[in-house]
């Protein structure tokens, strides 16, 4: 029995395409891992230099997608009195 897999669209930059570094979210029409730029975000470089890094395969708009994609996705830390 074949399964077909279909591309999962998480916003209009990002996608996991299981025929795409092997389903691992990236922005669209690249081989960039999401998880590779928000690390990059993380450890506080600046955004032009990350989208140098990437030689403009990436863009603010798809860094603020993936930064608030990321911030919706992270458990909501609860507070103990």
């Amino acid at each position: 029995m074949k399964t077909t897999q279909t591309v999962k669209i998480l916003g209009r930059f990002i996608v996991a395409d299981p025929k795409v570094c092997h389903g691992q979210p990236t922005f669209r029409g690249t081989r960039v891992f999401v998880a590779d730029v928000l690390e990059q975000v993380a450890r506080g470089l600046d955004w032009e230099t990350i989208i140098e890094e990437w030689h403009g395969s990436i863009t603010h708009e798809a860094i603020a997608e993936a930064v608030h994609l990321a911030a919706q996705a992270r458990p909501s830390a609860s507070v103990s009195p």
